[in-house]
């Protein structure tokens, strides 16, 4: 029953198996067909491959699946006063925690780094392999993988989704068509929900979305996720990747003859044509164009004819070759990963050979190496203790009765410790000057910070007035921790009249 399958695809074409309709090549086409210049939509139905690259591909998609929705609730003890959740994007406290990791505001910069890491390391990864990220981690490709895996319960494979399509209504197709589109919206819901425990306590998040007591904004972003999965994952689908995400265009410019790309290996296998089984003509290359390449593409297209815009590179079409050729009892890898430049290798009569190391991957795992270690090296390096002190500018300078000169400024001192710390502050530059700190009970020689926390003072700067030269002095304010004697040095200047 196989065989007489593989016998039918080869007869049918490539637009026709796509679509699902039969069309004679006598047919008139319509007049306003001819002049549209709007390509009406193929719906693509994908036949499940079976292979390593399926295989490999339905364990990416569990991993990556598992990371996203169980990460939120993963605990990480940070001590009291500290949230528990281990991955934690906390807007409120102004904080991002990762494990043992906490990134304050002022520490942005970690976040850039890691988008140049995540940049240059899919360029490397291109440069490699092709698109194996749109082939395999995409999350457009992930959920577009899982729906259809659902599609294909309630509606059957690729015959069967065809014949189902091209079918009037009845009870059984409207049952079976609703508990697809159902169990997509559960999955989109199920996508948008574990998107907003990214950013609050996932069990007490969980308990106010039940009881209808969490913030408005969380239903709306749940909403919005959902509608936008199921849209993206359900309906455009291969759409996404052709017409709205860049990164086609973009990974041109990164590959070169020397990347791993899927290909058709053309001189083993034209002029392809049918064959009876355990037959295999001289004047016929080792493709039976079957189609069934063809058929299991998730975009629709044939890679038979050579590299397009569509291929994401998931490989699943050199599963389904393998799984032809085998039948038909031809060495498999008629469809696989391999270089422009070994198919030209092997036209020439040269042994085929792959070269990793190039100027252009160098250079990207040259870059992925210092950004990393200037990042690991800051991570390590820096200090749990952090002041930042701003002057006023207006007034630049208060003239007292005295005679004397003052200076107002904000300090603001970060704890970056999980418990209470004091501080004393003290300046040094400048002869004769004073600290005064606004606020009662609260002096230059005791100020607190809560845990993990950031405190700011006003304080004011007083001198004599001969202590200026120029209208103005250095000064450096030290504040130090009580405790264990750490110091943080913060340089400014005092101004004072000419």
């Amino acid at each position: 029953m196989a065989d007489h399958a593989v016998v039918q695809e080869a007869t049918a074409k490539p637009a026709d198996r796509r679509e699902g309709v039969e069309r004679s090549d006598a047919e008139p086409v319509n007049k306003k067909e001819r002049r549209s210049l709007y390509q009406k939509r193929i719906k693509i139905y994908p036949r499940l491959a079976r292979g390593s690259f399926r295989r490999l591909k339905w364990g990416v998609m569990a991993v990556t699946l598992a990371i996203y929705y169980l990460t939120p609730w993963i605990r990480w003890d940070r001590g009291p006063n500290a949230p528990d959740q281990a991955v934690l994007i906390d807007f409120p406290g102004r904080r991002f925690y990762f494990f043992f990791i906490e990134i304050w505001p002022q520490e942005v910069y970690y976040l850039t780094g890691l988008l140049i890491l995540a940049a240059i390391g899919l360029f490397l990864i291109t440069s490699l392999a092709g698109r194996v990220w749109c082939g395999y981690t995409c999350p457009q490709t992930v959920w577009t993988d899982l729906f259809i895996a659902v599609e294909r319960i309630f509606q059957g494979d690729r015959a069967s989704r065809i014949r189902m399509d091209k079918s009037p209504w009845s009870g059984g197709k409207i049952w079976r068509k609703a508990a697809t589109h159902v169990a997509w919206v559960a999955i989109a819901a199920g996508t948008g929900g574990a998107w907003v425990f990214y950013f609050a306590d996932a069990p007490t998040l969980a308990q106010q979305l039940v009881t209808f007591d969490a913030p408005a904004v969380a239903y709306v972003t749940i909403a919005t996720l959902t509608a936008t999965t199921y849209l993206l994952g359900g309906l455009a689908r291969e759409q996404v990747c052709t017409y709205m995400c860049p990164w086609p265009r973009i990974q041109g410019g990164l590959l070169d003859e020397e990347s791993l790309v899927i290909t058709y290996h053309e001189d083993r296998g034209e002029p392809r044509g049918a064959r009876k089984k355990g037959t295999h003509p001289t004047d016929l290359g080792d493709c039976i164009d079957c189609n069934q390449c063809v058929a299991v593409c998730p975009m629709g297209i044939d890679i038979r004819d050579g590299q397009q815009l569509e291929c994401i590179t998931c490989a699943l079409c050199i599963d389904a070759c393998n799984d032809v050729m085998d039948k038909v009892g031809l060495p498999r890898n008629l469809i696989s990963y391999d270089t422009l430049a070994n198919v030209e290798r092997v036209r020439a009569g040269e042994k085929p050979r792959l070269h990793l190391i190039r100027p252009r991957t160098l250079i990207y795992s040259g870059i992925i190496a210092v950004v990393a270690l200037i990042m690991l090296f800051t991570l390590v390096t820096r200090s749990d203790l952090d002041v930042n002190i701003l002057r006023d500018r207006n007034p630049l300078f208060v003239t007292l009765s005295d005679g004397s000169i003052r200076n107002g400024y904000t300090v603001k001192i970060i704890n970056k410790q999980h418990a209470e710390r004091h501080f004393t502050l003290a300046v040094e530059g400048l002869p004769g000057a004073s600290i005064d700190v606004v606020g009662n009970d609260v002096t230059a020689a005791d100020l607190q910070v809560s845990p993990d926390d950031l405190e700011s003072y006003r304080v004011f700067v007083s001198a004599p007035r001969d202590s200026l030269e120029d209208g103005s002095a250095d000064l450096r304010f030290l504040i130090t921790d009580k405790a264990d004697g750490a110091q943080v040095t913060y340089d400014s200047v005092f101004r004072g009249p000419k």
